[in-house]
C-alpha cells in the first residue's frame, strides 16, 4: 500500500497559534499534497506511513514566520548609511543610491540574497514593496518562498519609473501579470508614503487595488513630521488624510502606524484595516514607539515587519519579537504587556491576518498549507525549556532554525538552502558592494 502521507514531522513540541493556542509537548504534523493533514499527539496513535519522516529531536516545530514588511532588495545598502534622521537618510542616501544602482539585475540579487536570509531565520511568507517589483517576483518564484509583492508608487522619477505619470500603469501591470502566475506569490499595490504621493495618486493606487482585489500597502504616520508635510489643514492626521482620500479600508496595510493622533485608532478600527509594527527599524531611525498595545485592544490586525536591511539592520523576525515585547514593556513601564503569546501571533497568524493570508498560513491547522519551522533546542540558550513560546520569544534567534518548509517542500533542511545555492548568491552581492561602496552622491 502507498504510504498514507507525503511527510511526517514528529518527536517535537508542536506549538499550533491555533484559536486555542495548543501546545502539544509530544507532537506530530502529518502533510499530504502541501498541506496539513492531521496534527496530533505521538500518544494518540502508532506512527502513520510516510514517504519521509523528519524528527525534530525534541525541537520545536512551529508555524513559518511571517514578516509583513520588508523592501528585500534593500539588503544591498545594508549598513551604507546608518546613524541619520530618517529625512536625511532618504532624501540624501537611500533615494540616490536607488537612482545609481537599482536595476532589474541588482534587485534581483538582492531580493535572492534577502530570501536566503529569511528563510534561514524561520520566515517562510514576507510583504514586500520595492521597484522593479517584476525582479522581486522572479528570484521569489525561484527561491520557491511565499510572498505578498507590491510594486511601488512614487510622485518622482523612479527605479524602473522614469516618469511619475506611469506609475500607476506600472503597477497595474504587475498585479496583472503576476495574478495565478505562481501559487505562492500574490500581488499588491505599495504606494511609498503620503507625503511623496499626490492626493490623486494615492486615490487613484488605491482605486486600481480596489480593481484588481489586492493589498494596498502604505508607510503612515512614520514620523511625527509627517503631518506637516501633508496638503491639509492643521489638525487632519496623516490617517485621516488617506481615510478622507478612500484609502483605508480591510485591505489596506499601514506600515508604521507610530504617530497616531486622538481617533486614529477608532478610525483604523472601523475601516478593518491592519497595521505592520516595524519596532527595530523606528527604534534606529528614532521614528518613535507605535501604539500597539492600545491597536491590540481595539481589535486591529498587527503584524511584526523588520522593514528593509538598510533601516534594521537584518531581516531576523526572532530578534524582532524580542525587540518587540521588551520596547514595548519598558514604554507602559508594565512587564505584562506584550506577552510571549501575543508577540509569537503576531509574527505568524496576526501577521497572516494582516496581509490577507490567515485562511492559508500562520498557524499549524488541518487544511493549512504546510509553511513550518523545526527548530533546535539542544543548545545552552535554549536549555531547560519551561515553557517554549516564551523561549521562542525572549531566547531562540533565526540561527535556531534547522528546517523550513514551505506549502509542504523543504526549502532549508539541516541549515543549508535546498532551492538556491546561498554562497552564489552572498558572492555576487558581495561583487556588486565593491561597486556600491565607491558611490558618491
Amino acid at each position: 500500500m502507498p504510504p498514507e502521507f507525503d511527510t511526517l514531522i514528529e518527536n517535537g513540541i508542536v506549538i499550533t497559534v491555533n484559536r486555542t493556542f495548543d501546545v502539544l509537548e509530544s507532537g506530530r504534523v502529518c502533510i499530504q499534497n502541501g498541506r496539513i493533514a492531521c496534527v496530533e499527539a505521538a500518544a494518540d496513535r502508532p506512527r502513520p506511513a510516510a514517504a519521509e519522516v523528519i524528527d525534530a529531536d525534541g525541537g520545536i516545530i512551529m508555524p513559518g514566520l511571517v514578516n509583513t514588511h520588508t523592501h528585500a532588495a534593500m539588503t544591498l545598502f545594508r549598513g551604507l548609511a546608518d546613524d541619520l534622521p530618517l529625512d536625511i537618510w532618504l532624501r540624501e542616501h537611500v533615494f540616490p543610491a536607488e537612482g545609481r544602482f537599482i536595476n532589474a539585475a541588482n534587485v534581483e540579487i538582492g531580493t535572492t540574497l534577502a530570501c536566503a536570509e529569511m528563510l534561514l531565520a524561520g520566515t517562510t511568507t514576507f510583504c514586500d514593496g520595492y521597484f522593479y517589483e517584476d525582479a522581486v517576483a522572479q528570484a521569489v518564484d525561484r527561491v520557491k518562498m511565499r510572498a505578498v509583492l507590491g510594486q511601488g508608487v512614487i510622485d518622482m522619477p523612479a527605479p524602473g519609473v522614469p516618469d511619475p505619470a506611469e506609475n500607476i500603469r506600472r503597477a497595474e501591470a504587475f498585479v496583472q501579470k503576476w495574478r495565478g502566475a505562481s501559487p505562492l506569490i500574490s500581488s499588491a499595490v505599495f504606494c511609498h508614503s503620503p507625503y511623496t504621493c499626490s492626493p490623486h495618486t494615492l486615490a487613484a493606487a488605491k482605486e486600481a487595488a480596489h480593481q484588481n482585489g489586492v493589498l494596498f500597502q502604505i508607510h503612515a504616520a512614520e514620523t511625527r513630521r509627517e503631518a506637516r508635510r501633508l496638503p491639509t489643514g492643521p489638525g487632519v492626521s496623516p490617517l485621516r488624510f488617506l481615510d478622507d482620500l478612500g484609502v483605508m479600508d480591510d485591505r489596506t496595510l499601514l506600515v508604521h502606524a507610530v504617530w497616531l493622533e486622538e481617533g486614529d485608532i477608532d478610525l483604523i478600527r472601523r475601516r478593518a484595516a491592519a497595521v505592520s509594527h516595524n519596532p527595530e527599524s523606528n527604534m534606529k531611525l528614532a521614528a518613535g514607539v507605535a501604539p500597539v498595545n492600545r491597536l491590540l485592544t481595539a481589535g486591529v490586525p498587527v503584524g511584526l515587519g523588520t522593514d528593509g536591511c538598510a533601516s534594521n539592520n537584518d531581516l531576523d523576525l526572532f530578534k524582532e519579537m524580542d525587540t518587540a515585547a521588551k520596547l514595548h514593556k519598558v514604554t507602559h513601564l508594565d512587564p505584562t504587556v506584550m506577552d510571549a503569546a501575543t508577540v509569537l501571533k503576531m509574527a505568524t497568524i496576526d501577521g497572516a491576518r494582516a496581509i490577507g493570508l490567515s485562511p492559508f498560513i500562520g498557524s499549524i491547522e488541518v487544511g493549512k498549507e504546510a509553511d513550518i519551522v523545526v527548530l533546535k533546542s539542544r543548545q545552552p540558550h535554549l536549555t531547560p525549556m519551561y515553557h517554549p513560546v516564551s523561549q521562542i520569544v525572549y531566547a531562540a534567534g533565526g540561527g535556531d532554525v534547522r528546517d523550513v518548509m514551505i506549502a509542504g517542500r523543504v526549502v532549508v533542511r539541516n541549515r543549508r538552502l535546498t532551492t538556491i545555492d546561498g554562497r552564489d548568491v552572498m558572492q555576487r552581492a558581495r561583487d556588486l558592494s565593491r561597486t556600491i561602496r565607491t558611490f558618491k552622491k
